[in-house]
């Protein structure tokens, strides 16, 4: 079985494939002062829950926006289950042309979206990932990486608002009824999730005239399902985006 593993600067998240059947899927906090010995027993207790034995893990791939993180996971694969992780980097096949104006500032986690979009819905194409911050993608009918945009991401628009002010407090993100808020929390909530869905959909709009309308949208990240129940911005909807990728990288190189 494939073990893969996305580690983003909130969460790691990871799945375990046999084949391409997805077996199960977590979420762990990213905290950079964790050890290798920390992260394995937590997979250790997580794994026997689905009925995975550690000895079933023969693969392990890795993409990583957070260096520090990278070598603690590559140590936990060595340690716990005996493999060398595929990380993907520079010199790993990816199926996707990079059209940047330095590639090696591309994110991992950027090229790992547009290689699963691409092979699950062909292109053109404009991947929402909706994750600390943000990130929209374009990539071409010729699965070719063109760029994107960033922005602050959902959450931590919501967390600078209570941060920045006195009276203010952290509301669930749920998009209210109206746009009208009735109550701070209301207002604070259409402001935020409302307004966070209309710079989706602002963004999108602009990118389709670069890219063509013809483009599919797909949504992914753990934010993607609250946006997609407001916005009919979406052709897809792809949580897991991340981790299918991987999956798919890690047959490329093989």
């Amino acid at each position: 079985m494939l073990l893969a593993i996305d580690i983003g600067n909130t969460n790691v998240a990871l799945g375990v494939f046999d084949g391409e059947d997805v077996k199960s899927t977590w979420r762990l906090a990213t905290e950079t002062r964790r050890m290798p010995d920390e992260y394995g027993l937590f997979l250790l207790n997580l794994l026997p829950m689905r009925d995975i034995l550690p000895s079933d893990i023969d693969a392990v791939a890795i993409c990583s926006v957070v260096p520090p993180l990278t070598q603690t996971f590559t140590q936990l694969c060595t340690d716990f289950f005996k493999v060398q992780p595929l990380v993907v980097g520079t010199g790993v096949k990816t199926g996707i042309s990079i059209l940047y104006d330095n590639p090696r500032d591309v994110g991992a986690d950027r090229i790992v979206d547009a290689a699963a979009a691409y092979q699950m819905y062909g292109g053109p194409l404009i991947v929402v990932d909706f994750g600390t911050p943000t990130v929209f993608d374009a990539i071409s009918e010729k699965a070719e990486y063109l760029g994107g945009a960033i922005a602050p991401g959902l959450v931590v628009g919501a967390e600078s608002l209570v941060g920045s002010t006195s009276q203010l407090r952290r509301v669930e993100m749920v998009a209210p009824s109206t746009a009208i808020g009735k109550n701070t929390v209301h207002a604070i909530q259409a402001g935020v999730v409302l307004g966070h869905i209309d710079m989706v959909e602002g963004m999108v709009r602009r990118f389709k005239r670069e890219v063509g309308e013809s483009a599919k949208v797909i949504g992914t990240g753990s934010m993607a399902p609250i946006i997609a129940k407001e916005s009919s911005v979406f052709d897809f909807v792809s949580p897991d985006l991340t981790l299918i990728g991987l999956r798919i990288i890690y047959e490329l190189n093989r």
